[in-house]
């Protein structure tokens, strides 16, 4: 791994830095590298809801089911009353 000294750090943001791991359970180093691996990483990906909507269509194509929420919930009442 690699090692990352830091210089000329403003004391401000030093004792932000402080507060903040504290208030977490970390050192500082820790915080400092979580905060870089966040700001690093790759945002993940959106789903592509056209293709989502693309799928639906060729699965029901014009039978697209209505009333699934209120089917679902009408059954899980039914459920919960039997129990």
């Amino acid at each position: 791994m690699a090692t990352l000294s830091i210089r000329n750090l403003p004391e401000n943001v030093h004792a932000e830095l402080r507060v903040r791991a504290a208030k977490k359970g970390r050192s500082m180093e820790a915080e400092v590298r979580r905060i870089l691996i966040e700001l690093c990483e790759p945002a993940p990906k959106q789903p592509d809801f056209s293709q989502l909507q693309t799928m639906v269509k060729q699965l029901y194509g014009d039978k697209k089911p209505g009333n699934v929420v209120d089917e679902l919930i009408a059954e899980r009442r039914a459920e919960a009353a039997r129990e």
